[in-house]
């Protein structure tokens, strides 16, 4: 069995982040993973590589994307913790250039403000009660966007409106200017 390419991941070991890993796993990817807590995962996997370190630190993200073809990101913003997605955006972009890794996938969600957005009535509300509610995560969070937006990486930003971990699968609703859940 054969390789494609190496990936490097980050949060793997949330519920998005975790589904992520085991379907590139099983998709037969390398995967290099960064994780902040290595005694806390548990997982392993022969084409699994676990880098321990935190993407606040620069070093730690040339590291990680060293060696690798892509980048893809699940990260979120954990409660009580410092804004983290503009500062590991940067450290990201700057570490893929000096690597030359052009493609670069990440997840957000509804409340970023995005050039072709159609959001729905719905939609408009939840994002505006995120943004009253949590305003300097979703600023950090739309911040980070703009730096990856205005960059030269070949970037896809996949939103995901709802993430619940099931182990029904159901059919995918992609909609390339509306965030929306089927249920």
């Amino acid at each position: 069995m054969t390789t494609l390419f190496q990936v490097a991941l980050l949060g793997a070991t949330g519920k998005a982040g975790n589904y992520i890993l085991k379907q590139l796993l099983r998709e037969r990817y390398t995967v290099k993973a960064l994780i902040r807590k290595p005694t806390d995962f548990t997982f392993t996997h022969p084409q699994l590589q676990t880098i321990a370190g935190d993407i606040k630190d620069p070093e730690i993200a040339e590291l990680l994307i060293k060696d690798c073809s892509a980048v893809v990101s699940a990260i979120g913003q954990k409660p009580g913790e410092p804004l983290i997605s503009t500062l590991s955006a940067q450290h990201i972009i700057s570490a893929m250039k000096q690597h030359g890794v052009m493609r670069y996938l990440y997840l957000a969600g509804l409340t970023l403000d995005v050039e072709g957005d159609n959001k729905s009535e719905a939609n408009q509300a939840k994002a505006n009660w995120m943004r009253q509610t949590y305003p300097d995560v979703v600023a950090d969070k739309q911040q980070a966007h703009d730096l990856i937006a205005h960059s030269t990486l070949n970037w896809t930003m996949i939103r995901l409106p709802w993430i619940e971990a099931v182990p029904d699968r159901h059919q995918l609703v992609v909609n390339l200017h509306e965030t929306v859940r089927e249920t």
